[in-house]
């Protein structure tokens, strides 16, 4: 599993929004698999879980983003988990990593 986690500012629909969007344009293979929104007060929770299909691993893998947000600041911690053939242990991480890279890159982007 690889996780990344860091915290934005601004609206957090379109932040939500934004992030899910960047993501499935920088992988061909990526879909929107499940989606759930949480709120209470000025408290906010919105959890995507997508998936893509990896050639180098032959099989599919995951990747959750989960947003928490109060007053413009929103937390954001993606983890990748799959990808690894492998029956005891992980083999190949590589393809997790790399579907998190489309996560920083979409972060890049919009800063």
């Amino acid at each position: 599993m690889a996780k990344l986690e860091t915290v934005l500012t601004g609206r957090f629909d379109d932040t939500v929004k934004e992030v899910v969007r960047g993501v499935l344009e920088r992988s061909v293979t990526a879909t929107l698999e499940e989606e759930s929104d949480w709120s209470e007060g000025n408290v906010r929770c919105a959890v995507r879980i997508l998936e893509r299909y990896s050639a180098f691993g032959g099989n599919r893998l995951s990747l959750n983003l989960t947003f928490f947000g109060t007053d413009g600041r929103i937390h954001l911690t993606a983890a990748s988990a799959g990808g690894s053939q492998a029956v005891f242990w992980k083999v190949n991480t590589l393809v997790e990593e790399t579907f998190l890279d489309t996560v920083r890159d979409t972060l890049e982007s919009m800063e």
